[in-house]
């Protein structure tokens, strides 16, 4: 039986700014879910969006808020005897609330992980491999930094893959930009992240220059509510063209891999509404000729390592991943941090998430954030 369950908010800052179209990050508030059971075991999820409310319809304050409003008295008088009867429960009772779904089937499945003593991995399908490549975003808003950070990263072996995030500039400007940092990384495969800012004659005009200069990937140029043309861009250009925040919950996704709107999906488990939607979708997008890519929303470590564990379920993952979000803090949570090395990351082995939480430090930072409001 369900015990307790804790929701927490635990505000760390950014080792840089972190410059996107839609808003810039100095820290990134994680939002943690704890789950006890009588019977002794713990389950750690997180639901962390990006940014407030500049780029998701949930942010951390309000999925705090539902989740000990809603999410819990529920869970704690119906007391579901596993993680897919809760998710079941949940999306009977409760609608939309992704990242607050993904946090608690995330918990539970930890917890069940731990009394089978399996990785999540192998309650959500089973792995294919041990290891994912892990690109980091170039996103300080300056070209010399940017390719500077790029070298650094390269040297120490930690990414060889690089996003650009552009969209806040005038066209022109974002290109040369991102023409100069390709031009410096030949041998590096650079994706650009418009995030929604462009009109469709813009992005017509951006990614015609970009696919000339040999970008790799262009990622949610124009709108999320512009599906017909971001099906139109991704038959115009040669160059991969991927849905990012378009992609969302199993059916939504099952539309666009249908009517093939983009010719990759970044699959991201907030964004899913939780492990085993996102692997749903990834299992669809595969059957449909869409290649994947492993999204980020900039998760701490326990999202992080929950997200590790999806993408290490798919069939393919020709794009790799983005799961950098604890290299772009300056505090970790963990009792042993995640595994970074050859450019990539290796996937928990232990049971459940395969990762230790530092407890006392989390419910720390987090009583000190609810004291400064």
């Amino acid at each position: 039986m369900i015990r307790s369950i804790n929701t927490l908010l635990v505000p760390i800052p950014t080792i840089r700014a972190h410059k996107l179209a839609c808003t810039v990050m100095n820290e990134q508030v994680l939002v943690l879910v704890h789950i006890q059971t009588e019977d002794g075991y713990e389950g750690w999820g997180e639901a962390t969006t990006i940014g407030g409310l500049s780029y998701a319809e949930e942010s951390p304050h309000s999925i705090k808020t539902n989740i000990d409003t809603y999410f819990t008295p529920l869970l704690l008088k119906e007391q579901p005897a596993s993680a897919a009867k809760a998710m079941q429960l949940l999306n009977l009772h409760i609608n939309g609330n992704r990242f607050a779904k993904c946090a608690i089937e995330t918990a539970l499945l930890d917890i069940e992980g731990k009394r089978l003593n399996l990785p999540v991995s192998e309650l959500i399908g089973g792995r294919v491999r041990d290891r994912i490549e892990v690109a980091w975003t170039l996103a300080s808003g300056n070209t010399a930094t940017d390719i500077s950070e790029a070298k650094q990263m390269m040297a120490q072996k930690r990414h060889r893959i690089f996003k650009l995030k552009i969209g806040s500039n005038p066209i022109l400007e974002d290109v040369a930009h991102v023409l100069a940092i390709k031009q410096a990384l030949p041998d590096c495969r650079i994706t650009v992240d418009v995030n929604q800012a462009w009109s469709e004659l813009e992005a017509m005009k951006g990614i015609s220059l970009l696919q000339a200069g040999d970008v790799d990937l262009i990622e949610q140029p124009i709108s999320m509510r512009n599906k017909t043309a971001l099906k139109r861009l991704t038959e115009h250009f040669d160059v991969p063209i991927m849905a990012d925040e378009v992609v969302q919950d199993p059916q939504n996704a099952f539309q666009l891999a249908a009517d093939h709107c983009a010719d990759v999906f970044a699959v991201k488990i907030n964004q899913a509404g939780g492990l085993k939607a996102a692997c749903l979708i990834g299992h669809m997008a595969h059957l449909a000729g869409v290649e994947l890519y492993g999204g980020t929303m900039l998760e701490g470590p326990i999202g992080t390592a929950a997200s590790a564990h999806v993408f290490a379920t798919y069939p393919s993952l020709r794009f790799d991943t983005e799961l950098f979000g604890p290299l772009l803090l300056t505090e970790d949570i963990l009792a042993q941090p995640l595994d970074y090395q050859n450019f990539g990351l290796s996937v928990p082995t232990g049971a459940g998430l395969g990762i230790e939480v530092d407890s006392d430090k989390v419910y720390h930072y987090a009583k000190q954030a609810a004291a400064t409001l």
